[in-house]
């Protein structure tokens, strides 16, 4: 097995602003995009859908890295995340 180590910078986005857009009407409200956002930018909204779900919605939207975790653990892919 052959393994290869990356020893130099990290790649980061440092000036990048990010939106999040969420279809709040595909939302079931499973809050797995709030349990694993790291910046905690995301919230379950007081309101609900046509469906009958709490859905989620940006609290904190200029804390967003752009890692797009909130992306990969949506079920239902509503979570778009874009650079600004």
């Amino acid at each position: 097995m052959t393994a290869i180590i990356y020893t130099g910078p990290l790649m980061t986005k440092t000036a990048a602003k990010h939106r999040v857009i969420i279809d709040t009407e595909m939302c079931k409200g499973c809050t797995l995009c709030i349990a694993y956002c790291p910046k905690k930018v995301l919230k379950e909204s007081e309101h609900l859908n046509k469906a009958g779900y709490h859905y989620a919605e940006p609290e904190n939207p200029d804390q967003c890295t752009g890692c797009l975790i909130c992306t990969l653990v949506c079920p239902e892919v509503v979570i778009e995340v874009y650079d600004e």
